[in-house]
């Protein structure tokens, strides 16, 4: 049987990459972007030109060393190289143990830092809680920017300032002058985006710096060639003084831009520290990774809780908003559990570790969010189907207006066309296009999970706004899920007392997860009751269970669950009356036993509502959504639950696969259908569910099945994430549409529409600014998500 969850810890299953043969990138099979059968074996490829060249000749790449660095994740534990069994020398391994990817091409995967092949963009950490290297990749950067910035500050000032400056230079002289300022600029401090040009060129995968590198490129070749060979320009390149003008200046200008704006994509990770008690009470402080279980760590007012444990000594009060969502904070004394990451608010306290590394709560949920915030939404798929042609049209566009302007444009003509032709290049940005999804579900997701929403995909974010039917499960869903034994009643000659019953029922009882059994089981032991040990276990979803003790078989179920075993569950079958209520509530379920075959007793058991259920309920049917309730529970039962919410649809007494059926069925009647539940029985459901939504506090299954998780199990969290999925659609629409806008103004104007009008060309260096402006643009917008009001 599966393992109870932690109530609240999602259980995230590990994603099966394999390596691509031909570049070593990590890919996801599943986002594989081709793939080639050899050998009997199916290989999977991060791009179609790898996938072409490995079917040319698949010996060669077969036969080829993996490449430096890349390993294959299933070698190490669950999926993070840091628990890697082959690991070399901690300086050496710890440097390839976490995986980055490009947050615009998901199928690209790899140890340690880098740039996509595809697009050119820094790569992130996929694996927030592994150790992740020094990142010399954004050293390097740093340090290019820092000195380009310095030698093009004077170039810039020099180019255009110089006249006014009175400095008598010769224009050759003035000329070398720059050309010794940008050469470093362009050739040291761009050359990782010449490189990034070269490799969309080899993989036929037109990118930004596809159109940086012909820009600059143009713009620096032109220069160097005026400056070295003045006498090769026709006269259409010279100005009035018949001079050829350089873009030293803007090639280089351009170059630190770039750079700065990949200094403040990539990401430098320090690790943080807790403070470990040793066996003699001295302290030391040490990094996290470097924890285990049973490990004592003192934690004082104001620091974070750094794993998950228990408290042993002390007591205070923690702020658990970022895991629940909840703005007060909870009083902890001794033996209460404590999440790594929340906030210790007032006294000190020494606790135990019982999880650490990826195996903590917060690990988990980051991990979640992490994997959802690359995941692609739906609307996307407009952006892609424009970015495939974008590029290309870029550079007809340049073409276009380097040919205008010179069969048409003032003098000098070639040299405006050159002008016109780099800013069309720098200009357009493809970036903005690429993003306007990507990031508004990043900050989405992440703002979900600052109120205890976890997103597992971006398709269920955005399917969310569009629900219309909200099919809810009971117990545990709209009830606490705690239910507790009412009363026990045995059969005439049924052979056994009260507590025998108990004894027995409790003995089967144990080996299952469900919260009815864990009820009976928690009544056998308050009466301090010894159970025994089960055999031949079996457990059916939304029937029941059935088992061997001391040589006895035992059913436990509903009574379709007995008759289908032979047991005449009708008969004697008195059920104790209805009252034994729990805060009112009367009993809700009942629990039939039978012994070798034969009717035993029954069992009452009763669930009180959740206190936020009557609100949350209300709030949803405000928005208009449809709402049914489906249980595998008896419908009389379910209809006592419904009429205090006042839903008018309820079906009962469903087994697992016929709450799945009911779901596929309102989607045939055209609804938009989100399932919310947390047990196993929910969990065909859940997957069948347009949306599935899941509670925290349920099962493992359950989780594994939803597209949401609600950490608390509450839900208002359903009202939080329409709210969420409803500003999130909306932030993206605002993105695509300031995109398009942008490239449709843009464009034009960077190829001189406004010359004829007000005799304006714009400068290569300007157009670079906007590029930069218009990418910051979509990620400011993004982040306005963070604000939302949930």
């Amino acid at each position: 049987m599966p393992k109870p969850s932690v109530p609240g810890q999602p259980i995230l299953a590990s994603v099966p990459n394999e390596t691509d043969p031909v570049c070593g990138m990590m890919v996801d099979p599943r986002k594989a972007a081709g793939k080639a059968v050899h050998g009997g074996k199916t290989y999977h490829f991060c791009s179609s030109r790898c996938a072409e060249r490995f079917d040319k000749e698949p010996e060669k790449f077969l036969d080829a060393p993996t490449a430096v660095g890349m390993e294959h994740p299933s070698s190490s534990s669950r999926g993070h190289g840091r628990h890697a069994p082959h690991s070399a020398a901690p300086d050496s391994a710890a440097s390839k143990t976490a995986r980055y990817t490009c947050p615009m091409h998901l199928q690209i995967v790899q140890m340690g830092p880098g740039h996509c092949p595809i697009c050119g963009m820094a790569l992130e950490p996929m694996d927030i809680f592994a150790e992740v290297e020094a990142d010399s990749e954004y050293d390097s950067m740093r340090l290019s920017f820092w000195v380009s910035a310095a030698l093009s500050l004077p170039l810039l000032l020099l180019s255009m300032l110089g006249e006014s400056l009175d400095l008598h230079l010769a224009p050759n002289v003035l000329n070398g002058i720059e050309l010794l300022l940008a050469t470093p600029v362009v050739l040291w401090g761009g050359w990782p985006f010449f490189k990034r040009f070269w490799a969309s060129l080899v993989n036929r995968s037109p990118n930004m710096f596809t159109l940086i590198g012909l820009g600059t490129g143009a713009a620096y070749l032109n220069s160097l060639a005026a400056t070295l060979f003045p006498q090769m320009f026709p006269a259409s390149f010279r100005d009035r003084h018949g001079a050829v003008p350089v873009y030293f200046e803007a090639a280089a200008v351009i170059t630190t831009l770039v750079l700065l704006g990949q200094v403040l994509e990539l990401l430098n990770l320090a690790p943080q520290l807790a403070h470990l008690l040793a066996a003699d009470g001295t302290e030391k402080d040490v990094a996290l990774d470097q924890l285990k279980p049973g490990d004592r760590l003192r934690v004082r007012p104001g620091e974070r809780v750094p794993v998950d444990g228990a408290v042993r000594e002390g007591a205070s009060a923690v702020d658990e908003s970022m895991v629940t969502g909840e703005p007060m904070a909870v009083e902890k004394t001794t033996d209460d559990k404590v999440t790594g990451g929340t906030l210790n608010t007032s006294g000190s306290f020494i606790m135990e570790a019982e999880r650490v590394g990826n195996e903590t709560m917060l690990a988990q949920i980051v991990k979640l969010v992490s994997e959802a915030q690359r995941s692609r939404a739906p609307m996307q798929r407009l952006a892609d189907k424009v970015s495939a042609y974008f590029v290309p049209a870029v550079i007809i566009a340049a073409i276009l207006a380097f040919a205008a302007w010179a069969s048409f444009g003032p003098e000098p003509r070639l040299a405006n066309g050159l002008v016109a032709a780099v800013a069309v290049l720098i200009i357009a940005c493809p970036c903005a296009l690429g993003l306007a999804t990507p990031m508004s579900i990043m900050v989405a997701v992440g703002r979900g999970a600052h109120t205890g929403v976890l997103v597992r995909n971006a398709e269920a974010l955005e399917a969310l706004a569009k629900v219309d039917t909200l099919v809810i499960d009971k117990t545990g869903t709209l009830t606490e899920g705690k239910p507790r034994v009412l009363a026990v009643s045995v059969f005439e000659g049924g052979g056994f007392t009260k507590e025998g019953l108990l004894w027995l029922v409790g003995s089967v009882e144990s080996a299952s997860e469900h919260p009815l059994a864990r009820a009976i089981v928690a009544a056998a032991k308050e009466k301090g009751i010894q159970l025994s040990d089960v055999s031949e276990f079996r457990a059916s979803p939304g029937g029941g269970v059935e088992g061997r003790v001391l040589g006895d078989k035992v059913l436990v179920g509903t009574s379709n669950f007995l008759q289908e075993r032979g047991v005449n569950a009708k008969t004697g079958a008195k059920l104790p009356e209805m009252g034994f209520g729990l805060d009112g509530m009367p009993a809700i379920s009942y629990v039939l036993v039978a012994v070798n075959e034969k009717l035993a007793g029954v069992f009452a058991l009763a669930d009180s509502m959740k206190e936020s259920t009557p609100e949350a309920i209300r709030a949803l049917r405000n928005e208009g959504l449809r709402i049914v309730i489906l249980t595998g529970d008896r419908k009389d039962a379910a209809k006592v639950i419904a009429d205090k919410l006042r839903i008018g649809e309820v079906v009962g007494e469903v087994l697992p696969q016929e709450k799945a059926e009911r779901v596929q069925k309102l989607k045939a009647e055209g609804r938009i259908v989100a399932m919310a539940g947390d047990g196993i029985n929910d969990a065909p459901a859940l997957a069948a569910a347009d949306v599935g939504i899941a509670m925290g506090t349920g099962t493992d299954v359950a989780i594994e099945n939803a597209g949401i998780t609600l950490v608390k199990g509450d839900l208002h969290g359903i009202v939080r994430a329409r709210k969420l999925s409803r500003a999130t659609i909306r932030n993206i629409k605002q993105n695509l549409f300031f995109a398009f806008l942008y490239n449709a103004i843009g464009i034009p104007i960077a190829a001189g529409a406004l010359y004829p009008v007000f005799g304006l060309l714009l400068s290569p260096m300007l157009a670079s600014a906007a590029m930069s402006f218009s990418s910051v643009s979509v990620i400011a917008n993004a982040l306005r998500l963070r604000k939302v009001s949930l």
